[in-house]
C-alpha cells in the first residue's frame, strides 16, 4: 500500500480550518455533536461537509461522507487526506461507516483529526481501518 504525500504545513493549515469552518454549519439538534469534515483532493481543492442529524436517527449523515459524497458528485476522483473537526477534548477519528466510504472513494489517506481547542493527532486510514470490506470491484 503506498503511503500518502505528506502535506505541507499550508496544506494542511488549509484543510484544518475548512474542516472547523464546516463545523459551524452542522445541524446536530438531537446529539449536540458538531462535526465539520473537509476533504483535500489531489488536485488541491477542498470539499467540505458537516453533520445533519434527523429526528429518524438513521437517517442522519455524518460530516466525512457529506464531503465524500459532494467532492465525488463534482467528478473529483482523486484525494490525499481528509480532516475531520469536532468540540470534543480529544481528537475524534471518523465513525465505522465514514471509514468505509473513506476507503471506498480515496483509500489510503491522511486523516487529521482535530480539535476547536488546537488539538490535532494525524494518522492514515489504513492504521484506523486496518481490515476493511472489499467488494472486488473496479475502484
Amino acid at each position: 500500500m503506498t503511503a500518502p504525500r505528506p502535506l505541507t504545513p499550508g496544506e494542511e493549515e488549509r484543510l484544518v480550518t475548512a474542516a472547523k469552518a464546516a463545523r459551524a454549519k452542522a445541524s446536530a439538534p438531537y446529539s449536540g455533536f458538531h462535526v465539520g469534515a473537509a476533504l483535500l483532493a489531489e488536485d488541491g481543492s477542498i470539499h467540505t461537509g458537516c453533520n445533519v442529524e434527523s429526528a429518524s436517527y438513521g437517517l442522519t449523515v455524518c460530516a466525512e461522507r457529506i464531503a465524500v459524497f459532494k467532492a465525488v458528485s463534482e467528478g473529483v476522483g482523486k484525494f490525499r487526506a481528509v480532516a475531520v473537526a469536532t468540540g470534543a477534548e480529544t481528537p475524534t477519528p471518523p465513525c465505522g461507516a465514514c471509514r468505509q466510504v473513506l476507503w471506498d472513494q480515496c483509500r489510503e489517506i491522511e486523516v487529521l483529526m482535530a480539535t476547536v481547542s488546537g488539538l490535532l493527532e494525524r494518522r492514515t486510514l489504513s492504521s484506523l481501518y486496518p481490515h476493511p470490506f472489499e467488494f472486488g470491484g473496479p475502484k
